[in-house]
């Protein structure tokens, strides 16, 4: 009973979150090493870092389920910061991966859908930063699709337009844009940076990660830590320190 009275008497602690929405390759940014781990690892006490990344998604399915994962009622107040990353489903060929393949301007509505979505919910366009996909290592994709019993069945051309409809869209909507597609090319072998050709390695996670923390340190550096550092509270009286 004191316990329940103790917690009536301090306000509903609440964490800003940074919600992550994209494909596998934020599904799997919680992995060892992951860019969503170490954003998470630097905004501890400050923010929760929110994993809504779907293995395998397009835009077409995503803009569908974005509405259930924030609603101006329940959750937009609390969110600092969208990062929104698809394109690299999308982008698979037609022919050969007909149920991912998205149309290319298809792709550019359905991201200017999903932004305006969130400017609906009072999410300012400040607090979202569009992903391109990372650029398309052909031969260890296609090592990977053969192994499976299939073709190559994206090229990084393609997935460069698709990178560069995302830019196009971001610059439209007023949104940050990180253009992983033509940073990782940058004067360099980009194929250090992913594992199977198409998902990111330990490298490619922290250079997205460095990437995206240059972004986003401006925004979210003057958040609190939430509750005070335990050589601040007050021993003989914590409730005065924590309540």
């Amino acid at each position: 009973m004191a316990l329940a009275e103790a917690g009536g008497r301090g306000r509903l602690l609440r964490w800003p979150r940074v919600l992550l929405f994209g494909d596998s390759i934020t599904e799997y940014s919680f992995q060892e090493n992951g860019w969503g781990a170490y954003l998470a690892e630097r905004l501890v006490r400050k923010c929760d870092v929110v994993n809504r990344g779907i293995s395998g998604y397009n835009t077409r399915w995503a803009k569908l389920i974005l509405p259930r994962l924030i609603t101006e009622s329940t959750s937009a107040d609390s969110i600092v910061a969208v990062t929104i990353f698809f394109g690299a489903n999308d982008s698979a060929l037609k022919e050969l991966n007909p149920k991912q393949h998205v149309p290319l301007e298809e792709y550019a509505a359905n991201l200017k859908s999903m932004v305006q979505y969130l400017k609906s919910v009072d999410i300012t366009a400040d607090r979202i930063i569009l992903i391109t996909p990372p650029p398309l290592q052909e031969s260890a994709w296609e090592k990977a699709c053969l192994a499976k019993g299939e073709q190559l069945n994206r090229c990084n051309a393609t997935t460069g337009q698709y990178a560069q409809a995302c830019v196009q869209v971001a610059r439209e909507c007023g949104t940050d844009v990180l253009d992983l597609w033509t940073l990782m090319q940058k004067n360099q072998d980009f194929s250090s940076y992913l594992s199977d050709g198409l998902h990111l390695s330990t490298k490619g996670n922290s250079f997205l990660a460095a990437q995206l923390w240059s972004r986003l340190e401006n925004k979210l550096s003057a958040l609190p830590s939430l509750l005070p550092y335990w050589r601040d509270v007050d021993h003989t009286n914590p409730e005065a320190s924590l309540l």
